[in-house]
């Protein structure tokens, strides 16, 4: 496939760092981490290519790399989980993530409506991007066991979070199956929580089989938990399924990939900035990755995050 065009390609443009996923679909498609540096190397950028054999050992050489010196671009090539640890070492940062969507998730590009699994068109919209300006977006600020954790997409505690925590447990199958054969093996033992919840100073107690607090819309590889969600209003979106049947979780189930499920009784939905979720055995899950157990404290930071899309 031919490199993306850009009209300032002959200029020198900055430093760029490109972080890559081993464990996702781009860092196995042998080549393509190449590929994409000498595309941006074609556009006039210096790109330093970060590669690990695991999730933290990545992070480190990220934060190294970032602190070293100045550095105009992080760009994470995998899904969620990158975007989650761009998110987090860019923190109080201003360097803009770049995000080359190839995950099996995909669910922070999806919301930025970024080319799914297409490099080299993920690419060309970056290199568009890094000569507009890009986007600023929301970031969900989370306090829990004395860390500070960020997160784009959406933070769920319950059920969802139940299914990530027995997926991971998992080295077969691979992709989105096994997300999905681990939410059916989960509902058959999963046990509806009460949860004690604050809510921009309001304080209840909820009985619910699961809670997420969204800057983004969809969970789960497209689930669109909260579709009227956006990533830069200054809002999170308080999502709650209230505790129902097994038969009518499933027959729910179907609706949520087109959004079509929040008129129903046992969904509730609020536009929140603060929240406060206590409860006994639950851990928190945010952009697919694990937190920490509740209690746990969630603010919005509005427009925090430069992204290239």
């Amino acid at each position: 496939m031919n490199p993306p065009e850009h009209p300032r390609a002959l200029h020198a443009q900055g430093k760029m760092l490109l972080a890559i996923n081993p464990a996702a679909s781009f860092g196995r498609s042998q080549g393509e981490g190449d590929r994409a540096a000498g595309w941006f190397r074609a556009a006039g950028w210096v790109v330093v290519v970060l590669e690990a054999d695991d999730y933290e050992s990545l992070e480190a050489l990220v934060r190294e790399a970032l602190s070293a010196g100045t550095v105009d671009a992080l760009v994470v090539a995998g899904g969620d989980g990158m975007v989650h640890l761009g998110v987090n070492a860019l923190a109080g940062l201003d360097v803009p993530l770049g995000i080359i969507p190839t995950g099996t998730g995909n669910d922070v590009a999806r919301l930025l409506g970024l080319p799914l699994n297409r490099p080299a068109e993920a690419c060309h919209r970056i290199l568009d991007a890094l000569h507009a300006g890009g986007r600023r977006i929301d970031v969900g600020r989370v306090r829990a066991g004395g860390r500070i954790t960020y997160f784009a997409g959406v933070l769920s505690a319950g059920f969802d979070a139940a299914v990530n925590e027995r997926a991971n447990s998992w080295r077969w199958p691979r992709g989105k199956s096994r997300y999905n054969l681990a939410m059916l093996r989960e509902l058959g033992s999963f046990r509806r929580t009460e949860y004690r919840v604050v809510a921009d100073d309001v304080r209840w107690t909820q009985r619910a089989l699961l809670i997420s607090v969204a800057n983004g819309q969809s969970i789960g590889g497209g689930m669109r938990i909260t579709p009227d969600a956006l990533p830069d209003d200054g809002w999170l979106d308080l999502f709650v399924v209230k505790p129902l049947s097994r038969l009518r979780f499933l027959s729910i189930f179907p609706k949520v990939f087109a959004g079509k499920h929040t008129g129903r009784p046992e969904v509730e939905i609020r536009r929140v900035r603060t929240v406060r979720l206590e409860a006994e055995g639950v851990v928190a899950y945010a952009d697919g990755e694990r937190i920490a157990p509740l209690p746990l404290d969630v603010d919005v930071l509005p427009l925090v995050l430069r992204v290239l899309a």
